[in-house]
């Protein structure tokens, strides 16, 4: 049976107020090409670096959902879905022109540590079910 428990609103959908009010620099980008030094270079990697947190956030909530929804520990783990998001990810880059061996290891280490997370979620949803299933922990994994 899926956990009752309440969920932690991700960060974007509490704060709209604070986006809708954010800094020019947040709005408005300069093109890689139209910056004159590395202080404008530095300033739109920052930016795109909070743009990353937000969508990694949000990400995050939807594995926390997964991990409230799932009924059974092991479907945490999904092998065809990891090699899903592989496969349109690869797609992604090729049509964005962004290397897929930069890619790779980024989602391969983003993915395994939401999967962690996920099992962590799952373990604490059912933690008072006397049929969940044993932790990582105690299953030797």
């Amino acid at each position: 049976m899926p956990h009752s428990k309440p969920l932690r609103m991700p960060p974007y959908q509490l704060n709209n107020a604070s986006r809708r009010a954010m800094s020019s620099t947040e709005t408005n980008k300069t093109p890689a090409q139209n910056c004159r030094n590395m202080a404008d270079i530095r300033r739109e990697i920052d930016r795109v670096d909070r743009a990353l947190v937000r969508l990694l956030t949000e990400r995050l909530s939807y594995i926390e959902r997964a991990g409230h929804i799932k009924q059974d520990r092991a479907v945490v783990r999904d092998e065809g879905r990891i090699a899903d998001v592989f496969a349109k990810v690869k797609a992604a880059c090729a049509r964005e022109g962004f290397p897929a061996a930069i890619a790779e290891p980024v989602w391969r280490a983003l993915m395994e540590g939401c999967i962690a997370h996920e099992f962590d979620i799952f373990d604490d949803a059912n933690a008072a079910s006397p049929n969940a299933a044993p932790s990582r922990a105690a299953a030797g994994s």
